[in-house]
């Protein structure tokens, strides 16, 4: 037997469609091991939870046309979680099917499937805000490290470009090149000169509204650049060895991007150039290149434990439950300066 709870659903398409409803879960009893059923206590936007929403209707499984949202939460367990939870444990991490029925972290409880999500146990030092805004850009931000890595290390002078330093994924790359010893030019609006600068130590700042990035960035002579925000401008500069960027060619902020774009035939250019310039790369004819995406690994949460102090995970803005379609719009700015958070089951410190 299920019982109903409030959560977020969309049928087809963002912002229209985006509504407050109800949905069935099941009872306690009823979850299987090889599922969680988590009370949220707050989650974290991401632009891929706009762009999923702009799917094909048909793409997306449904309970009866409705579609959950949201990847990124922290909440506590209810039942299942199998070897690796029990009832009563803190978790965050983000849930890779979050549109599936009941399984999206915007709603007062949500049936994970353990397949398809990641977690890990909350440090009891980490309010629910910080835990529930780390995981999608942490694990983004590891995989193009460890992407460039090879590359990088094998030089002498270690200087990467991170595109969108001051973006909610481009901070945590440039905080994780540092700490590797590497430096770092990234670009930013200028009233984000100070916290790229300042709080992030990056070594180089470009302003994108007021200079030509192309020409600024490679006169840091990066081996390696990695792209937050999508386009074309620093593919190919004399210094780099290797390009990644989880985005792709395009821009729009609303549609789909990563190695889907390889394959998505609403870009079929840009798919056609990208498979050129990675074959360029894989067989030394040029920068090697790569659209990249997360890697599901728990491990890396763990480390992420290990690694940040709740002041080291940035917050825009937190918002409530009923609010959701402001933090919504306050996301598709593009402006916010961290994750945009949602309070669902317990107050925030923030």
């Amino acid at each position: 037997m299920a019982h109903p709870v409030r959560a977020w659903t969309f049928t087809n398409g963002y912002p229209s469609t985006l509504r407050l409803s109800t949905i069935p879960i099941p009872q306690e009893n009823d979850v299987q091991p090889t599922h969680m059923l988590v009370k949220i206590a707050a989650c974290a936007l991401n632009p891929v939870d706009i762009q999923i929403m702009n799917l094909p209707h048909f793409s997306l499984p449904t309970l009866n046309g409705e579609k959950t949202t949201v990847m990124d939460f922290a909440g506590t367990v209810v039942a299942g979680g199998g070897a690796q939870f029990s009832k009563g444990d803190k978790v965050f991490g983000m849930a890779f099917a979050s549109y599936a029925p009941a399984g999206g972290a915007l709603a007062e409880y949500a049936h994970f499937p353990l397949a398809t999500t990641v977690a890990v146990k909350k440090p009891r030092a980490w309010p629910v805000d910080k835990a529930a805004a780390i995981s999608l850009v942490w694990l983004t931000a590891k995989a193009c490290v460890e992407a460039v890595a090879p590359w990088v290390e094998a030089t002498a002078s270690k200087r990467v470009a991170v595109l969108g330093g001051s973006s909610a994924t481009g901070m945590y790359i440039t905080m994780l090149v540092k700490r590797r010893g590497w430096k770092v030019v990234a670009t930013s609006s200028a009233r984000n000169r100070g916290f790229v600068v300042d709080e992030l130590k990056a070594d180089a700042h470009v302003d994108y509204t007021s200079e030509h990035v192309r020409t600024a960035v490679g006169k840091f002579e990066p081996d390696a650049v990695v792209d937050c925000v999508g386009g074309t401008e620093c593919i190919g500069l004399p210094s780099s060895k290797r390009y990644v960027t989880i985005v792709g060619d395009k821009t729009g902020r609303t549609m789909m991007g990563g190695p889907a774009t390889y394959y998505d035939m609403m870009h079929p250019v840009h798919a056609a150039a990208q498979w050129v310039r990675w074959a360029k790369g894989k067989y030394g004819l040029g920068e090697s290149y790569d659209v990249v995406i997360l890697d599901q690994k728990s491990e890396w949460l763990e480390e992420a434990k290990e690694t940040l102090s709740p002041e080291d995970i940035y917050i825009d803005s937190v918002y409530e439950f009923e609010d959701a379609k402001q933090a919504f719009e306050r996301l598709n700015t593009g402006r916010a300066k961290g994750k945009v958070v949602i309070r669902i089951g317990e107050r925030s410190s923030t």
